[in-house]
């Protein structure tokens, strides 16, 4: 699998803010990519410290604050309202991936996530942050079992929206990394094409039958 080091002038220090599902896989596949991760829950790093030893050995449980201070990348993991809800980390300066989701069976019944973009939303609640989506329509089970080197016939996609084309290009360059193609589909606005309730959702498909997925997307309801 394709590695990014620090002669690559890629990321080597990813932070993740998160220690679900999807954190913990993307935790291995960053580990196993050649990164160094750092692993924050909503609490202390003592509270996650067992479970972080045991589900991604090799990284690094601590304090949110320390993970996005550290990390060159820092990817949101968490349940979307829980995260909106509590003081934003301070990412000044970061490149941030958001790899959440409303889903009501974890948020309740919120319309206001329910119709809007939410990766939108979560670049306002960090102000000025640097935000690319990326990692949130593919289930954790397919992340965890999908991950293939460059050139693999059958290789999955990951999608990636956001409005820096130098943010876009070192997001794809870690998806490659973590071993899927990227598939850029414009802003971050667009990024409501990736959302539940769309076709893309839940997608384990190749670029070019995710690109299809994306193009069939619907607009999302107005509140």
């Amino acid at each position: 699998m394709t590695r990014l080091h620090a002669d690559d002038g890629g990321p080597r220090v990813l932070g993740i803010l998160g220690a679900g599902k999807v954190g913990t896989v993307l935790a291995r596949l960053a580990l196993a990519a050649g990164y160094r991760v750092l692993v924050a829950g909503s609490s202390s790093p003592e509270k996650i410290a067992l479970s972080t030893e045991v589900l991604t050995p090799g990284a690094r449980a601590v304090w949110a604050a320390e993970a996005a201070q550290a990390a060159d990348v820092v990817v949101l993991a968490a349940p979307l309202s829980k995260f909106l809800a509590a003081p934003a980390p301070d990412v000044t300066g970061k490149l941030v991936i958001d790899a959440m989701n409303y889903w009501w069976e974890v948020d309740g019944h919120r319309e206001e996530l329910r119709s809007a973009s939410t990766s939108e939303l979560v670049r306002e609640h960090l102000g000025s942050a640097r935000v690319v989506k990326a990692f949130n329509h593919m289930g954790y089970h397919d992340l965890e079992d999908g991950a293939r080197a460059p050139g693999t016939p059958g290789r999955k996609a990951i999608a990636l929206a956001g409005d820096a084309e130098e943010d876009l290009a070192t997001v794809a360059a870690l998806v490659d990394a973590l071993g899927f193609d990227p598939l850029e589909i414009g802003s971050l606005a667009e990024g409501v094409r990736l959302q539940p309730g769309q076709p893309a959702f839940g997608a384990n498909e190749s670029r070019e039958q995710l690109a299809r997925l994306v193009a069939a997307a619907s607009p999302l309801p107005v509140a």
